[in-house]
């Protein structure tokens, strides 16, 4: 017992002659330096596997030209009525009407919208419903038509069930 009362003083006595170290002071400039110097986003081993093999290239951005008055019907009923025409970026004519078996139709008109941008895609947004908004872009041979935030165009719950508009764009087939 008295070896252990005389551990535990010099113990106590060891520590109370060492100094207390100060406190390491933490930079943060560093972080920035590296955050600023990589911008590019970092992408995982086999993401960049993956595209490494693949030969993509950016979109280029040009003038977009269509022209398409089609009509197509897909497996599940959808049935798609398009007119369109676009010539360099300036959207022309436009009419689309689209009718989802069992849910009811968008309907889009180009005079119930006002075009806001022309490059790098054009843009249509609807005069009274400002969140509306009808975008066309090019992809690789074919043309998107998409709709944004547009449910007072359509009856129902039909614009839950909305998809964009595909057209190649040299033959106006529509899908």
């Amino acid at each position: 017992m008295k070896a252990a009362w005389w551990l535990l003083v010099m113990l106590a006595a060891g520590c109370a002659e060492v100094e207390k170290q100060p406190e390491p002071v933490v930079s943060a400039e560093p972080e920035k330096e590296a955050s600023a110097v990589s911008s590019e986003p970092k992408f995982k081993n086999s993401t960049l596997k993956y595209l490494a093999n693949r030969n993509l290239k950016p979109q280029p951005t040009r003038p977009l030209n269509v022209k398409s008055k089609c009509s197509h019907k897909d497996a599940v009923g959808t049935t798609t009525q398009l007119d369109l025409l676009v010539k360099e970026s300036l959207i022309k004519s436009f009419s689309a009407q689209v009718t989802m078996k069992g849910y009811g139709a968008c309907r889009f008109n180009l005079n119930d919208f006002e075009q806001v941008e022309k490059m790098p895609q054009p843009l249509l947004r609807h005069k009274k419903d400002q969140g509306c908004q009808v975008r066309m872009w090019e992809q690789g041979a074919k043309m998107t038509i998409a709709f944004n935030s547009c449910p007072k165009a359509c009856d129902g719950d039909a614009f839950s069930y909305l998809w964009p508009i595909m057209v190649e764009a040299k033959s106006g087939r529509c899908f």
